[in-house]
């Protein structure tokens, strides 16, 4: 049995990167986790337990009741509608009068009837949290929990509309033992998960594919583990190009690329049938990719999704035997560099361009598109900016290859 004494903080929210579907926002709960809430909670000497989703696994449904009702705190981030997040706050608020805070992302939606219920916001800048917005959102956070822990009035919309609820109550028998294991099982996912992000970023495909392999052994079905260990897999190219693309394809299946609306999802699988088709000629794969990264720019407006459909009408046109039809993706192509250049440089002039993690690949789409569109000039300086920003090896291989099909696509049109 654990001799830890200290109050408990049981946090409520998603692993890895996850996706608003209501805004097609992309956010990255880890940072949310690691630069707002844990530090936060430490702050106050409280023992921070983030095992939600570990405990979804079928299993042990009752040691995340019991955690929901004998935690000293919760809180729950409910940024991308996650259903599972949601519905354990209701517990929450059914089981414990008061302790509970709610945090969103501040362009999220509150659904349900979350509406008059206080909650605390912060800001994600692209994908993740600038460090400006980070020192702001600790330092509120921490005071909010300060004052939480001590105040007798509830805070659950349950017990303030029946102040006569009684709330239940749990022996201590094996609760200790069930902590302790919570917070073994988020520590090892949590272990998983960071050495597969950083072998990615080291250029080691197979070690972050086996990283995440392994998370996936304990979350099956979590998104964010499964786009990734696509991703690194097929970029492993092991035990060729062709399997590993077969594989990764394979994997990411179970997310329903033919009918997601998520753009990690469609770009992942799209950047797949695009290699299948370099790979292959099948003129099918390169259609399919074509459909993928539509659907991800053209719902979300995602910038990944849309440099690489430019590429791909650019490819499908040198395929066409109908003139007009090669004309149609030509152009089609060039709507979208356009459109890009537009949305990526309200983003750029932006006051917080500077705090999000993922400028260097704003700029390096932005000079992909002015090289796309014939801008040289422009194109060298966002060029020059992308490498000022120290990409790893991969990210500049995978901006060389979009230069040069994008260089190539502005010298057909200017024949």
């Amino acid at each position: 049995m654990s001799t830890d004494t200290r109050k408990l903080c049981f946090v409520v929210m998603g692993f890895g990167k996850k996706t608003d579907f209501e805004t097609g926002r992309t956010l990255d709960l880890d940072a949310t986790y690691e630069a707002i809430v844990e530090p936060s909670a430490r702050a106050l000497d409280l023992r921070c337990i983030r095992a939600d989703e570990i405990m979804h696994s079928g299993i042990i449904d009752t040691a995340m009741y019991e955690m929901l009702l004998r935690a000293d705190l919760v809180i729950a981030d409910i940024s991308t509608g996650n259903i599972n997040a949601v519905y354990e706050l209701g517990v929450r608020h059914a089981l414990r009068p008061n302790s509970t805070i709610i945090m969103m992302e501040s362009d999220g939606s509150l659904h349900f009837d979350l509406n008059h219920v206080a909650t605390f916001k912060y800001e994600h800048m692209g994908k993740d949290i600038g460090s400006r917005e980070a020192a702001r959102a600790q330092r509120e956070l921490t005071t909010l929990i300060e004052a939480v822990l001590v105040a007798d009035r509830p805070d659950s919309p349950v017990y303030t509309y029946l102040p006569a609820l009684q709330q239940p109550k749990l022996s201590e028998a094996e609760f200790a033992e069930l902590v302790d294991e919570a917070e073994a099982a988020q520590e090892q996912l949590s272990g998983f998960l960071e050495a597969g992000e950083a072998a990615g970023r080291a250029d080691q495909y197979e070690a972050a594919a086996t990283a995440f392999s392994k998370a996936a052994e304990m979350k099956p079905d979590d998104p964010y583990i499964l786009q990734q260990l696509a991703l690194w897999t097929y970029k492993s190219a092991l035990p060729s190009q062709l399997d590993a693309l077969i594989t990764g394809l394979r994997l990411i299946e179970p997310l329903r690329p033919d009918r997601s609306n998520d753009p990690e999802t469609l770009g992942i699988a799209g950047a797949m049938r695009k290699r299948l088709w370099l790979l292959t000629k099948d003129r099918v794969q390169l259609d399919t990719a074509i459909r993928y990264y539509g659907r991800g720019f053209e719902v979300r407006r995602d910038y990944y999704n849309g440099e690489n459909l430019a590429t791909c009408y650019d490819f499908r046109a040198d395929e066409q035997m109908d003139p007009a039809e090669a004309q149609f993706d030509r152009m089609s192509a060039r709507k979208v560099r356009q459109s890009l250049i537009e949305i990526l440089s309200g983003i750029r002039s932006s006051v917080s361009f500077d705090q999000r993690s993922d400028r260097r690949w704003i700029l390096a789409t932005l000079a992909n598109c002015s090289y796309g569109l014939g801008e040289e000039t422009v194109g060298a300086e966002f060029e020059a900016a992308f490498y000022g920003e120290k990409p790893a090896n991969w990210e500049r291989e995978t901006y060389l290859s979009g230069k040069i099909a994008a260089k190539n696509a502005a010298a057909r049109l200017r024949r």
